[in-house]
């Protein structure tokens, strides 16, 4: 390889760095491992649930509490009628299935809430 310094076209050096740029991957996938030695816990996260309080963000709108309007919430939520679109933690729009004896709502970060764990049946 002509221009590499130090290495001529059959140096060694050469053909280290082309095997390097060859087998080198593209992109990397950080897999998490579990614990080391069997017995041994990793600590828990208390990750909050989608409408636990206290709520950073409507769950009607999708916008921070500290800028949302009161009358930026529709008159149908307003009355119990709609199920809450949005994530009050994150304020990611969550995935919502409406049924015919409730709801259920899924954030992709925050886990489920159901009609049922929130009396509103």
């Amino acid at each position: 390889m002509a221009g590499v310094p130090g290495g001529g076209e059959g140096s060694l050096a050469a053909d280290t760095r082309v095997a390097d740029m060859v087998d080198t991957p593209r992109r990397r996938r950080t897999v998490p491992r579990g614990p080391s030695a069997p017995g041994a816990t990793t600590p828990e996260l208390d990750i909050p649930g989608p409408l636990a309080e206290p709520c950073r963000f409507g769950v009607y709108t999708g916008i921070e509490l500290e800028l949302q309007s009161p009358d930026a919430i529709p008159p149908a939520a307003r009355l119990g009628l709609e199920p809450p679109r949005f994530c009050g933690q994150c304020g990611r729009r969550m995935v919502v299935q409406v049924r015919p004896d409730g709801w259920s709502a899924r954030c992709s970060r925050h886990g489920a809430v159901d009609s049922t764990e929130m009396y509103r049946r």
